[in-house]
């Protein structure tokens, strides 16, 4: 029961993803001339495929892309095994709710790699197959920071650079998910259940 109550928040975040991305796809076009001012310059609706993994870093060869999707459904599999394995050895419930968040968000990227190509045909023209290939859709665009980095900051001195992340409801679970965790480790291991040994 505990199960299908954390697999259902993750189906609700599946859910929120795809009807946003979908709205996206049906009702603006793509780039700049349906950006849509929320908060300024700062918060923008931006339509924008994204071909590869996270900040739109791709894998080199035709075939990267097909190693990306695999290793995404391997990496989802293995989220719901130590999912169930944590649920059943009682686990605190944020944690439990974090690895929902983050299960939710990484099948809700995975149905656009594996479908979209076909369904919405925006795989890349020189995808070796439009199913596998298919790109993730983004539309939140922060428009954190712009300017130069002295000379003297390490390593990335002296260089002009921007800070604007562009992402989806499944990237923002992910993130959320994996941030939390990484706050609130220490309470999360004082709250998992302690093991003694009988002999």
């Amino acid at each position: 029961m505990k199960f299908a109550k954390y697999m259902g928040l993750a189906l609700l975040i599946i859910l929120i993803d795809q009807s946003v991305k979908l709205l996206v796809h049906f009702n603006m076009p793509m780039g700049e001339l349906g950006e849509i001012k929320v908060l300024g310059d700062f918060f923008k609706l931006h339509y924008t495929l994204n071909p590869g993994m996270a900040f739109g870093v791709e894998l080199g060869s035709a075939y990267g892309k097909l190693f990306l999707t695999g290793f995404r459904l391997l990496a989802m599999g293995g989220i719901v095994y130590w999912l169930h394995l944590l649920i059943r050895q009682n686990a605190p419930t944020g944690l439990l709710i974090c690895l929902s968040m983050i299960l939710g968000g990484a099948v809700g990227n995975l149905v656009d790699s594996i479908f979209y190509g076909i369904w919405l045909n925006n795989a890349p023209f020189d995808a070796v197959s439009p199913w596998f290939h298919g790109q993730v859709i983004d539309m939140f665009y922060l428009d954190l920071w712009k300017g130069y980095l002295p000379t003297w900051f390490p390593l990335m001195g002296g260089e002009w650079y921007s800070l604007w992340p562009i992402f989806n409801v499944a990237d923002a679970s992910i993130f959320v998910g994996i941030f939390t965790i990484l706050i609130f480790q220490n309470k999360f291991m004082a709250q998992a259940p302690k093991y003694t040994s009988n002999t």
